[in-house]
């Protein structure tokens, strides 16, 4: 299996070496639409099938809580087939309020990362470039999700007595057993087709730190761009035998990303505060980063497991960051006002280099369309849900609200001077 994974990885590498940004953004969008077909006949044929028989069937066959979406919160009942939707106080906590915002992820880094700020900066415009990342989080939050969740969901009725910790393989049983040769030929060129979009974004975007960040500035600056691009293409295949290595150390894709997450916990408050604070500086974000890994080590030879392992690195990882801050020199006020020159961040952080001592993106505006857009992806990803399951009172409902709140976004975007060229 390593070995078909290796082909694939560099045959990826090859087109995307190839393409570039724009050839990768084109390919992802086809990709996209592939893996959502792809996605959403397996749902139809799962529901319909004579086992289930339909909507109706599947929620008479269920528990009725079970098509809630809000979890039973202060459980800690052992983990069975009602551990999905249940609880502990402070992992709902955790959830909730914390992790949103402490831990960096690929596509839902905190105060934007290189993953999404590498699409926004290849925008038109700002204008642009909001849409583009708004239509991004409804998409990948509020519409991929549903043809997962039905096939899961059809997964508990046909295979009821699958261990806890192999709920997930129901996914794959379901595929296995229910599609003709057909539409399984189809739903695998869906699923490598996702899987060609994230390894080529990845490559992308991993390639752009090794040549804007480390190579053109320290080790062979003041080249042309031509010599950066040929560079970059030997990265991207330097970083696929990379990640080719770190997958066959994987047993378990939630390996990954629960190791990125809890790893990641303490960067996430310097993405976030260096658009309001001058004194972060690039030490700054180098602790934040290092910092997890020093306490590890610890979360596992304990086997403090999650919140209390995200809760203890986060803390540590602050405390880490604030004091490194601190005893390194600050930017120089030169680049920090050519900074703020072209960026304008906001708020009492910045003010010192804010010479004409005026705001051209008022703060509250944006601020309350960061709640609002939020509103606007969750009403989103609850109507679709209700109105699949037949409930549709609650299902337009939830709709409604989501096209006020988004169509109140794009009222108090107008008010923080969104046209600005970028």
């Amino acid at each position: 299996h390593l070995l078909w994974v290796g082909i694939a990885m560099l045959f990826i590498a090859l087109y995307s070496t190839l393409s570039g940004l724009m050839g990768t953004s084109i390919t992802d969008s086809i990709q996209f639409v592939v893996a959502m077909v792809g996605c959403i006949v397996l749902a139809i044929i799962a529901v319909q099938h004579p086992s289930i028989g339909g909507i109706e069937g599947l929620k008479a066959k269920l528990p009725s809580w079970i098509f809630s979406f809000f979890p039973e919160v202060g459980s800690n009942s052992a983990p069975t087939i009602t551990g999905i939707l249940r609880l502990s106080l402070i992992s709902f906590i955790t959830y909730l309020g914390v992790q949103w915002w402490a831990s960096w992820y690929p596509g839902a880094e905190p105060g934007g990362g290189g993953y999404i700020a590498q699409r926004i900066m290849s925008a038109k415009n700002e204008k642009h470039s909001i849409l583009a990342t708004m239509w991004f989080q409804i998409a990948h939050f509020a519409i991929r999700p549903w043809p997962w969740i039905l096939v899961a969901l059809v997964s508990l009725v046909l295979y009821p007595y699958l261990p806890a910790a192999q709920k997930g393989d129901g996914f794959v049983y379901v595929i296995r057993d229910l599609l003709p040769s057909g539409v399984l030929g189809l739903l695998v060129a869906a699923f490598f087709a996702a899987y060609m979009s994230t390894i080529a974004s990845q490559s992308l975007w991993g390639t752009s730190y090794i040549i804007n960040d480390l190579y053109r500035p320290y080790i062979k600056p003041n080249k042309d761009e031509r010599y950066y691009v040929k560079i970059s293409r030997y990265s991207i295949f330097l970083l696929v035998i990379f990640s080719l290595f770190l997958t066959s150390k994987l047993n378990r894709i939630s390996d990954a990303w629960k190791f990125i997450l809890e790893c990641s916990a303490g960067i996430g408050p310097v993405l976030l505060l260096r658009w309001y604070w001058w004194r972060i500086n690039a030490w700054s974000e180098i602790a934040a980063l290092l910092a997890p890994f020093a306490i590890y080590p610890f979360i596992v030879h304990y086997e403090i497991s999650f919140p209390d392992s995200l809760l203890i690195i986060l803390l540590w990882s602050n405390i880490v960051w604030i004091m490194v801050t601190f005893l390194t020199k600050p930017t120089s006020d030169e680049i920090l006002q050519s900074f703020y020159d072209k960026v304008k961040p906001m708020g009492a952080g910045w003010k010192k280099f804010n010479k004409n001592k005026a705001e051209s993106s008022p703060i509250k505006y944006l601020i309350l369309c960061w709640f609002l857009g939020s509103l606007t992806v969750i009403m989103f990803l609850f109507s679709i849900g209700e109105i699949i399951f037949h409930r549709y009172g609650s299902g337009f409902g939830f709709l409604l609200l989501a096209i006020i709140s988004g169509v109140l976004v794009f009222f108090f975007l107008s008010k923080s001077k969104w046209e600005k060229e970028i």
